[in-house]
């Protein structure tokens, strides 16, 4: 068996593992923290608490973490999601109460998870209190994207990498832009 061959194969054991085991409190919290990054609503909100309470360093923060998690949404639903089509975890691995909208879009990479790892790191590079946080909260999400159904675990990677390429992107912009541009 080849190295893609063996990752693969291991990706869906660890996936399978994943969606079924759990404590049974965890299915139960699965809903709202399922819903809470939807639309990138964990996030706006986060942005509009560090800027109403961090004054010029919460509105710095949530201003970067706004643009990276924009960038990462970009890169992962528009770019990458076009590039490499894959198909989601098989339904039947998911318990029948837990599959409820599921996404037709390709599996690779997670945007929910690259949203949150763009805005958590670029949040924590000005706030690293307030980064620390949201970095807890991105990885709460990513975990619940492999729990759901939704993902497989290199998905979720996946979406994490772009997430923080975004925010290396969302950081060098204004350089580039004044080196190249003006």
């Amino acid at each position: 068996m080849g190295v893609m061959a063996a990752l693969r194969d291991r990706d869906r054991r660890v996936a399978r593992r994943a969606i079924a085991s759990g404590p049974r409190w965890v299915r139960q919290i699965a809903p709202a923290v399922e819903a809470a990054p939807e639309h990138t609503k964990l996030w706006w909100a986060a942005a509009g608490a560090m800027a109403a309470v961090g004054g010029w360093r919460g509105r710095t923060a949530a201003a970067a973490g706004v643009a990276a998690m924009a960038t990462a949404e970009v890169l992962s639903g528009c770019v990458a999601k076009r590039l490499y089509r894959r198909r989601r975890p098989p339904p039947e691995w998911v318990p029948p109460g837990d599959l409820r909208d599921r996404p037709d879009s390709s599996s690779f990479p997670s945007g929910h998870t690259a949203a949150a790892f763009g805005f958590a790191a670029a949040a924590a590079r000005v706030w690293p209190a307030a980064g620390a946080v949201c970095g807890a909260s991105a990885l709460v999400v990513a975990a619940q994207r492999v729990h759901s159904g939704a993902h497989y675990p290199t998905d979720v990677a996946g979406g994490a990498v772009i997430g923080l390429a975004a925010t290396v992107l969302v950081r060098a912009a204004p350089y580039l832009l004044r080196r190249y541009v003006l």
